[in-house]
């Protein structure tokens, strides 16, 4: 099959695995959802396998076409009246050798470094290895990529999982997308302190300025993060019963989302994101160093004004220990604050009425900790400058592979009346 025709079997396969996600709606029942999953699932295996064939008839034609080059300018070379070897490479690049041509000359010649002189078999290890970075994912050792090369391996993986938070969700804080990185400014205006006042007939309107809007502003920039480079041999790549570009990237992706999602929950916003919980205000004091009452989460839900707590975006967050000591919670009368939702009917858990997000970066309860928070997530806004980037390089590790992601975000409280924490006691 030529490139063509595997580059249009892949987009037709996209397009049916987009038609069997469609398809799953919350009335779908359950049979019927189970088989469209399948259905994607089996696409996607397939689109995985012919994005596999492209890149590889990509890279061959790449390589044909660099050596077909190569061939070309020796003939050239060899012809009456050219120069020699070491005039040519002169008049190209000067008195040093560049990689890039002898990495031509090195492809010529089926890839024997013996037709290679010593001179340049320096410039082409200088190319291909880095000083920064000599770690790797190979077959041979087990724990760096070894246990995925088959002998009689299942065709699944064990991977371990941790859920890395809500922050960098739409459906939480307000999200601001752009496509590059300057600075945003948001202007802010808190009037809720001030009224008007009774008016007497006859009488001028003061005019003394007491009563002026007074404004502010936030700031959103754009922080980068990377995963730096994980590399793995081309034997992996080639040995390996899963994709490892695949694999790697969506592991890369998740410590993306885990490092956005600490960033945005407690960065201090000294060159980086003023995390939500960082930029909240105090809405109660814990008793003890330990230990919540159900009480002190009251206290802490009408520490936010009515008028947030209105808002769809207003719930909790704390992390999964803290909810189990919530949920052993009880008011007055015996009864649990913590309500069970139906994963069935789609109704999350709630407490005292209201969503909760579980995020593992809001601190656990200890002396002087804010494990809870609660308020309008809507005005927080996290700023994404783009998508989150997976790259691969291969020239540069050749033959080897090397895989790395960025992620480049701000987040900030827009306004700090709209989120409170409680705090535990000190010890």
């Amino acid at each position: 099959m030529s490139l063509t025709e595997l580059q249009e079997k892949r987009g037709r396969l996209m397009t049916q695995a987009r038609e069997a996600l469609n398809e799953i709606t919350k009335n779908t029942d359950e049979s019927r959802a189970a088989e469209l999953d399948k259905r994607h699932d089996d696409i996607m295996a397939e689109f995985d396998r012919i994005e596999k064939n492209i890149e590889r008839e990509g890279r061959m034609a790449t390589l044909e076409a660099r050596i077909e080059e190569r061939a070309r300018q020796d003939r050239e070379s060899r012809r009456p009246g050219a120069g020699s070897q070491s005039e040519s490479r002169g008049q190209d690049g000067g008195d040093e050798l560049e990689y890039r041509s002898v990495f031509y000359k090195f492809l010529a010649s089926g890839a024997d470094l013996g037709e290679l002189d010593a001179e340049e078999r320096a410039v082409l290890k200088a190319g291909v290895q880095s000083a920064k970075e000599f770690r790797m994912q190979t077959t041979g050792t087990n724990t760096a990529g070894g246990y995925t090369v088959p002998v009689e391996l299942a065709d699944f993986i064990v991977k371990s999982m941790k859920d890395f938070g809500p922050m960098y969700s739409e459906d939480i804080a307000t999200v601001v997308s752009t496509a590059g990185g300057n600075r945003i400014t948001i202007p802010t205006v808190d009037d809720t302190g001030v009224t008007a006042e009774k008016h007497t007939e006859g009488t001028a309107l003061t005019d003394d300025g007491g009563k002026d809007a007074t404004f502010g502003q936030k700031l959103l920039d754009a922080y980068v993060y990377d995963t730096e480079f994980v590399k793995f041999s081309m034997e992996l790549a080639q040995d390996s019963i899963f994709n490892m570009e695949a694999l790697l990237g969506a592991l890369l992706g998740e410590r993306l989302g885990r490092i956005a999602n600490r960033e945005l929950t407690i960065g201090d916003g000294t060159g980086d994101p003023n995390g939500v919980v960082t930029a909240s205000t105090l809405g109660r004091t814990a008793a003890a160093a330990a230990a919540l009452t159900a009480d002190e989460l009251i206290d802490l839900q009408h520490s936010v004004n009515a008028a947030y707590r209105r808002s769809p975006k207003t719930r909790w967050q704390f992390a999964d220990l803290t909810l189990a000591a919530i949920r052993k919670l009880k008011d007055a009368e015996n009864r649990y604050v913590w309500t069970m939702g139906d994963i069935q009917k789609g109704e999350p858990g709630t407490l005292l009425g209201y969503r909760y997000e579980i995020n593992d970066d809001v601190p656990a309860i200890a002396a002087s900790a804010k494990p809870v928070i609660f308020g309008d997530f809507s005005k927080y806004f996290v700023r994404k400058v783009g998508s989150p980037v997976i790259g691969v390089l291969r020239e540069r590790f050749w033959p080897d592979l090397g895989i790395a992601g960025l992620i480049r975000f701000d987040g900030e409280l827009g306004d700090t009346a709209a989120v409170k924490h409680l705090v535990m006691a000190a010890s």
